[in-house]
This record gives structure tokens, C-alpha cells and sequence, in this order.
């Protein structure tokens, strides 16, 4: 259960060298000895995060995950509850890809829809069954404001994160009488690994910045966020800008 002074003992990170991911383990676990779940595919990476965590104080544990694995995916889940409660899991994965690639392969298409949308689904469910049962709890699922307004410039990776957006707003209506709550974030431009090259946006935040976000947004039990706060105002504008208008402004 999450104490007295908003700290879960156990977090499940799938996807779990995500930047934005473990930077919100670190923050939701404040120095404390706490349970952590990490799920990735074994890597040097995932090596590297866990030892960083366990420095921290925190008690680590890795779980083999691939996202394309749908198959998998309820056995990894399941896996991280039979170790103990599961206070948060946070749903973190996701690839940007090649934005032009996107919409002229068919391949690139397919695994990007795949990994931001169908995985997305897949540990959700198998998340919900599970805190179900369990009777309390926090999801949290990292989206974007990329999927509030699709754009030219991203509009494959903008669909999957609309997609994904909209069931976790959903499952968190049907898990909402079981004691466990959904809580979706909408990042803006975040500067990490995957977004290394490119130009910032305006509103451009850091990975540290973002995990405060949520973990201020679990903590006050918070359905719906943006990273940063004021892009909550920009969307809202963005949203009903007439189409003619809207692919004209220079955020294409």
C-alpha cells in the first residue's frame, strides 16, 4: 500500500529503461527501501538501471519483457504480482520511430502500432485483472500530447498514442469501482535518449521533470495530467483550431 507520506512499497516499471520510467521509480521512491519491478529485455541497459536503483536503496527485481511478445504479456504480469503487492505499475514503452518511414513501410508501420498501441492494450489488461483482484493500486500510463491533435509531421505515432490515450482513460472508468485507479500522463517534448538530435519544442522538459508530474499526480490521486501543466491550456486551443487553419501553423 502506498504509507502515509504518499510512497508505494512496490512499483512495476514495464518498460524498464525507459529515462522518463526510472526517473519516476526515483522520484515515487524517495531514498526508501522499496520494491521495484523492472521489465525490459535483458540488456546492458537494464544492468545498469537496476544497479542504479539498488544505490538508491531500493530492492530491485527484473522481469524479461518484450512488448512485441503479446503472448507474454500476462505471464510477465502475473509474475511481478506473485512476488507481493503491486502498489504502482507504470506503462512506459513505447518507440518513435522514423516519423516519414512510418506511413511508407509497412513494416515500420505495423511495429509501431504494435509496441505503442496493441502492447499497450495487452499489459493493460493483463494489469487490470490483477489489481483487480488485488484491490488497490495505481496505473500509470505515459502517453502524449502528440495524440490530443494529430499532426503531418508524426500523425503514424500521433494515431498510436491517441489510441492508447483513449483506453487507459476507459480502463480507468471500469477499474474505478475495484479500488484502482488510472492515472494517464501527457508529456510534450521530453529531452532523453530517444528524442536525442532533434530540435526541442517549445515547452520542452526533462525526463526528472516529468516524473515529478506524475508522481505528484499519483500521490493526490490525479486522472489526467500534462508535462508540462500549461500545455493543458495549449492543447485545449489546439483541439478546435478548424483544419484549414490548423495545418498552416508552423508545429506541422
Amino acid at each position: 500500500m502506498i504509507d502515509a507520506v504518499g510512497v508505494p512499497q512496490s512499483i512495476l516499471l514495464l518498460g524498464g529503461t525507459s529515462e522518463i520510467g526510472l526517473a519516476t521509480v526515483r522520484r515515487l521512491a524517495g531514498g526508501r527501501s522499496v520494491r521495484v519491478v523492472l521489465a525490459a529485455r535483458p540488456s546492458s541497459r537494464r544492468d545498469e538501471a537496476a544497479a542504479d536503483l539498488e544505490r538508491t536503496g531500493c530492492r530491485v527485481e527484473a522481469l524479461d519483457f518484450d512488448a512485441t511478445d503479446t503472448g507474454s504479456h500476462a505471464g510477465v504480469v502475473a509474475k511481478a504480482f506473485a512476488g507481493g503487492d503491486v502498489d504502482v505499475a507504470i506503462v512506459a514503452f513505447g518507440i518513435l520511430g522514423d516519423a516519414e518511414a512510418a506511413w511508407q513501410s509497412v513494416d515500420a508501420a505495423v511495429e509501431m502500432a504494435t509496441v505503442n498501441y496493441t502492447a499497450a492494450v495487452s499489459v493493460g489488461v493483463a494489469l487490470a485483472q490483477n489489481f483487480r483482484d488485488q484491490g488497490h493500486g495505481t496505473i500509470v500510463a505515459l502517453s502524449s500530447v502528440a495524440g490530443e491533435r494529430i499532426r503531418r509531421s508524426n500523425f503514424v505515432y500521433g494515431s498510436t498514442k491517441a489510441g492508447m490515450d483513449g483506453f487507459y482513460q476507459g480502463l480507468g472508468e471500469a477499474l474505478r469501482p475495484h479500488g484502482v485507479r488510472v492515472t494517464v500522463v501527457r508529456p510534450g517534448f521530453v529531452k532523453t535518449k530517444m528524442t536525442e538530435g532533434m530540435p526541442a519544442a517549445p515547452l520542452a522538459v526533462t525526463a526528472e521533470q516529468v516524473a515529478d508530474v506524475v508522481a505528484d499526480a499519483v500521490r493526490n490521486r490525479r486522472e489526467l495530467v500534462w508535462a508540462p501543466a500549461q500545455f493543458r491550456a495549449v492543447m485545449s486551443v489546439l483541439r478546435h483550431i478548424p483544419r484549414p487553419i490548423f495545418r498552416r501553423l508552423p508545429i506541422q
